[in-house]
């Protein structure tokens, strides 16, 4: 017999190790499938039978976005469905469709998700350095 959402939320809510406390700050959580990384219910990874998240995962050079939702019988977010966004967004505007599958799991965390990969995807951009010559503007 296994625990409901509830009681487990209210026995790591104040006394979790992946609790991050700082002051003038929201409380912070660290654990793996913790969505926005704030130490509410809604995002909680351990606590939510549905936890999904988007993370970055670098083989080698190259950089992936992993979005995981957590699987009914698996005990971690990590542990359960990864879904593999090896394209990403297109250029007309059209969403991922690993994304749209994370996000019918949790419609009520969509604008986060999104915003969470868009962020994802823009890390990955290198900046361009631009070398300017001393001598140009004489």
């Amino acid at each position: 017999m296994s625990a409901g959402p509830d009681a487990i939320w209210m026995c790591v809510q104040k006394t979790s190790a992946f609790l991050r406390k700082s002051k003038n700050c929201p409380t912070m959580n660290a654990e793996p499938g913790n969505l926005m990384g704030l130490n509410k219910q809604k995002y909680s990874g351990l606590a939510h039978p549905k936890a999904v998240d988007v993370h970055p995962v670098i083989n080698g050079k190259k950089e992936n976005i992993i979005m995981t939702a957590k699987s009914q019988r698996g005990s971690s977010a990590r542990s359960g469905t990864r879904f593999f966004a090896n394209t990403g967004m297109s250029k007309g505007g059209k969403k991922a469709k690993t994304l749209d599958r994370l996000v019918s799991m949790r419609p009520d965390l969509k604008a986060e998700a999104t915003e969470k990969y868009s962020k994802v995807k823009k890390s990955f951009k290198k900046r361009k350095c631009v070398v300017k010559s001393r001598r140009a503007g004489k």
